[in-house]
């Protein structure tokens, strides 16, 4: 499995409470863009709409040798899950306050790339805060285990 891109901002922003895995419908330049490292997650989302899902804002930078063929780098990309997941996940979103995040992005082992979304509630000021103390702490006593 190669990792392309990890959305560090996600673990901090957001409290995660579900994990999904799913396919992404792309094109030729696109895939070339991803394999060569370039992408962005910086106000990149998903949504369910007509039973289907869709990413939006994600960026991923034109391919250079792509020419006159080239994409929108953030134009809308259908997700591929199944209808039961895509419902389920619906569901959950309905509830007030979650929202649909992307987590990373990788290729599988068979060479398909893979979105790993999750199912996010926005942390408050003082969650965010906890949580730095928490592994500050951590890493102070791991320090003086260590020696």
């Amino acid at each position: 499995m190669k990792i392309v891109a990890r959305n560090k901002k996600a673990g901090h922003l957001y409290a995660i409470l579900d994990k999904y895995e799913a396919g992404v419908a792309l094109k030729g330049s696109e895939v070339k863009s991803l394999r060569a490292g370039k992408v962005n997650f910086s106000d990149s989302y998903a949504r369910v709409q007509n039973d289907e899902l869709f990413l939006e804002n994600l960026d991923i930078p034109a391919y250079a040798q792509a020419n006159i063929y080239n994409h929108d780098p953030r134009r809308l990309r259908k997700l591929l899950l199944h209808g039961r997941e895509i419902r389920k996940i619906r569901t959950l979103l309905e509830e007030k306050g979650l929202t649909l995040v992307p987590l990373s992005l990788y290729f599988n082992e068979r060479g398909r790339l893979k979105i790993e979304i999750g199912v996010c509630r926005a942390k408050k000021l003082y969650d965010k805060r906890a949580d730095l103390a928490g592994k500050e702490a951590e890493r102070l006593i791991k320090r003086i285990m260590k020696s």
